[in-house]
């Protein structure tokens, strides 16, 4: 009982969580006392760099982190206009701020005086300019890290539009939806997360169209994150979700694309930024959503709206063709027609498996070729593609292993799942489940399972919005961009934001006047 209960407080209270680091305190008026400070603190580190210099007989430092800085901007900038200048001022003081508002004002400064703020801005690339007798110290923008240069997200490849995608520097993402977005009232709120690796997170909306409430719902689930270190965009999502949802959607979404950022937050979405990941997080995310497309936009309305289509109709194959394929052909034969149903049946008979064991079975193998191609060397690529066409293809079918119609239902099941790439994660879940219920109960198992999840969807909500709005709750206004893609003419009317949507429970308090 002793051992369930540790494991209860661990697992699911977190009480053996690591406590936060506390203050390090404020930085003493001792040049040297806060340089050993920082040499302990930093251990034997191979990046630390710290240059001494004697300003008319002040011993003075420059503290950095190499690889972080512009060397060429710190020494032309900074260190020769210091080193060269005729400074003014009796006390050293004096002589800091003379220095601080009259040498170095054209770059980026802020003045720190505590050691947390200093240690976070070396890392973050700024350079600190350090004075004897001074309890302060001067961090200097000058960055130049390397990083990936714009281009196209391979993710979110479009036919017409922009071809800039998001990088991982954060202010170069927030650069990207400011030219783009010309407004006064867009916003950004950076915070820090990761008691660690100190990540810059930053909020981005529209002040005029976001609702209050899920502004400060998403803030307060930012701030209960209580990670170490965040690597990615996908540590967060959990935390964005409400507490309590088993669903396999998630409600929260996610892009590459500066662009559809800006679209969505002009309907009063709001976009998470994670420093050193390209991918904007985005809430609340309706399900409609993961069947639309920026390139929709771009097209003919009755082109947009048969591609919509398609993929409604590629979702309903992903997920319930192998289970149907199973379910049909094991409990109701008569279904089918009978030329279909006699090569069903001669494969079926040349094959060792049950047809619910062979369907699993060669989804396994897809699924393990697949991440075979994701994880392996890209020269390895086409080796892994001849070998799985091989195994899976003629190989295969010819030895009597496995039967032509399930293979040609898996492989359309496959191609289908890849026109809904956001949704690929629950259709692989999916499909295995009801491949399982098919071949155990058949149609009807089939119906029950499709309805749980269908409950379920219609139970979830994103921040008080339902999940299938405008579908369900149903609004005839909101349609217009649902099933069907009407001409920008009507589109542009009148923009829906998310809390104006029916069954939505946030209202912002002028709305409810």
């Amino acid at each position: 009982m002793g051992y369930i209960k540790h494991f209860m407080d661990v697992y699911i209270h977190g009480k053996n969580q690591k406590p936060q680091p506390k203050s390090r305190g404020f930085l003493s008026k001792s040049l040297s006392e806060n340089i050993e400070f920082f040499k302990r603190e930093f251990g034997k580190t191979a990046d630390l760099s710290i240059k001494y210099l004697n300003i008319q007989d002040v011993p003075s430092a420059f503290i950095t982190i190499g690889g972080m800085v512009d060397k060429n901007t710190l020494t032309n900038s900074v260190i020769f206009p210091i080193v060269q200048a005729k400074i003014e001022g009796s006390t050293n003081k004096e002589k800091y701020e003379y220095i601080r508002d009259n040498i170095v004002a054209a770059c980026d400064q802020l003045q720190v005086s505590n050691y947390d703020d200093a240690f976070n801005m070396i890392m973050s690339g700024f350079a600190l300019f350090a004075m004897d007798g001074c309890d302060c110290m001067l961090s200097l923008g000058v960055q130049g890290f390397s990083f990936r240069s714009i281009s196209e997200p391979s993710s979110e490849v479009m036919q017409r539009g922009s071809r800039e995608g998001f990088v991982e520097p954060l202010m170069i993402n927030m650069t990207l939806i400011r030219r783009r977005l010309k407004s006064t009232d867009l916003k950004f709120e950076l915070t820090q997360i990761g008691s660690v690796s100190k990540t810059s997170v930053c909020l981005c909306y529209l002040d005029g169209k976001v609702s209050k409430e899920i502004l400060s719902k998403v803030r307060e689930k930012l701030s209960q994150v209580n990670l170490e270190s965040i690597m990615e965009s996908g540590y967060i999502i959990p935390y964005l979700e409400d507490q309590g949802d088993f669903s396999l959607f998630s409600g929260v979404g996610m892009t590459e694309r500066p662009d559809t950022v800006c679209g969505k937050i002009s309907e009063g979405r709001i976009a998470v930024l994670i420093d050193g990941t390209p991918n904007a997080l985005i809430v609340p995310y309706l399900f409609v959503e993961y069947f639309q497309h920026l390139d929709d936009y771009a097209m003919h309305p009755y082109f947009a709206t048969f591609t919509r289509w398609l993929k409604y109709a590629a979702f309903l194959l992903s997920t319930l063709l192998p289970g149907l394929y199973v379910g049909i052909s094991t409990f109701n034969p008569e279904i089918l027609p009978g030329p279909i149903l006699s090569k069903i049946a001669l494969a079926v008979g040349t094959t060792p498996f049950s047809l619910m064991l062979e369907t699993i079975l060669i989804h396994l193998i897809y699924e393990i070729m697949r991440e075979a191609g994701l994880r392996i060397p890209r020269p390895l690529g086409h080796a892994v593609s001849i070998v799985g066409a091989l195994v899976i293809g003629e190989t295969a079918v010819s030895s009597g292993l496995i039967g032509g119609p399930t293979l040609m239902v898996v492989a359309l099941t496959a191609i289908s799942s890849y026109v809904i790439p956001n949704l690929y994660e629950p259709i692989s879940i999916l499909k295995f489940a009801f491949i399982v219920v098919g071949g155990l109960l058949g149609i009807w198992g089939i119906m029950i399972l499709f309805t749980v999840v269908l409950v379920n969807i219609c139970s979830k909500n994103s921040y008080g919005v339902p999940f299938t709005s405008p579908l369900a709750p149903f609004n005839i206004f909101a349609m217009r961009d649902v099933l069907v893609r009407s001409g920008w003419s009507f589109l542009a009317k009148k923009r829906i934001r998310v809390q104006d949507l029916p069954g939505s429970e946030v209202r912002d308090k002028n709305d409810r006047r």
